[in-house]
């Protein structure tokens, strides 16, 4: 995990930049105002959290925690209001949880699930290329087999990142090419196995059917397999990224969430959202093009980016 200090701070200071423009500095110019805590600071209030997707649940509660605190005179006007606000996002976000849970003797297997778009193909090789850089040796599976682009993507994707693929052709078996990469690991002596998946969630019940098949089949090499389900969203999509991840977490057991494209968007408060409706960790949030712009989730370094 990474603490809010030195250049890895300042990548996601400036991968939230938009979503510190929405909230960040909306929130700073309204409390920093010397403005009574009336009905009309407390909508505008609601109105700028909920305008970074933080949600309804989340923001009434803010509002009604502030109103209590103020009138109990916990709670004055100015900073110590922006370190109520922040404190409050904080504890949203806390949990104890590690990048992910690697096993202690053969490869662990990580399925990447989501909808088309999300950003898994260009995740699974930032992914790759963080965990090769700490010693690891990866093997990523192209598995999504409904689109040949998202093979030959992948394939170059894995050259940049200098990691081995296993790969079939377009319109095979899933499943089967994930039981080889599964295979190939263990022969190989691979650390990590990242396998892709179509998203094509359109089609849902049959999309839903093939990530189970593919559970099933590598079950089949290593009983306890997958070992982590990571659901990647973008978020952009905003409220729409919740709806997907109740369909995921309800058909996969998702363990974990990837949040991609922060850089692209205000609505970093998605991140709030999902934990708080969902209960799932984010273990990844995407905040750039490059390699190396995928960072393990800190929610200290996420709050203070989204005020700095």
């Amino acid at each position: 995990m990474f603490k809010a200090i030195g250049k890895l701070f300042q990548k996601v200071k400036d991968g939230l930049t938009k979503t510190r423009q929405v909230i960040g500095g909306a929130l700073r110019r309204l409390v920093g105002g010397g403005r009574t805590i009336d009905a009309a600071f407390l909508q505008e209030l609601e109105d700028t959290l909920l305008s970074a997707d933080i949600g309804v649940a989340k923001s009434d509660e803010i509002v009604a925690e502030l109103k209590a605190k103020y009138r109990d005179g916990e709670v004055a006007k100015g900073e110590d209001l922006l370190a109520f606000l922040k404190d409050s996002l904080r504890r949203e976000l806390a949990v104890e949880q590690d990048e992910l849970r690697f096993q202690k003797t053969g490869p662990t297997v990580v399925l990447i699930v989501g909808v088309n778009g999300a950003g898994k193909t260009t995740t699974i090789a930032k992914l790759a290329h963080r965990l090769t850089t700490t010693g690891r040796k990866v093997l990523v599976a192209a598995g999504d087999t409904y689109r040949a682009a998202a093979i030959e993507q992948l394939e170059i994707w894995a050259k940049r990142a200098k990691v081995e693929i296993v790969k079939g052709e377009a319109g095979g078996d899933a499943a089967a090419i994930a039981f080889d990469a599964v295979a190939a690991a263990q022969a190989r002596g691979s650390d990590v196995v990242l396998i892709d998946t179509a998203g094509r969630l359109h089609n849902k019940e049959h999309l839903m059917r093939e990530l189970e098949k593919i559970r099933r089949v590598i079950q089949k090499r290593i009983p306890d397999a997958p070992h982590e389900v990571l659901l990647v969203l973008d978020a952009t999509a905003g409220q729409n990224a919740v709806q997907q991840a109740k369909v995921f977490k309800d058909a996969m057991g998702v363990t974990g969430l990837v949040i991609t494209k922060l850089d692209g968007t205000a609505k970093g408060g998605i991140a709030i959202t999902i934990k708080r409706e969902l209960g799932l960790a984010v273990r990844y949030i995407g905040v750039g093009e490059g390699m190396d712009d995928l960072q393990p989730f800190d929610p200290d370094a996420f709050i203070e980016a989204i005020f700095a």
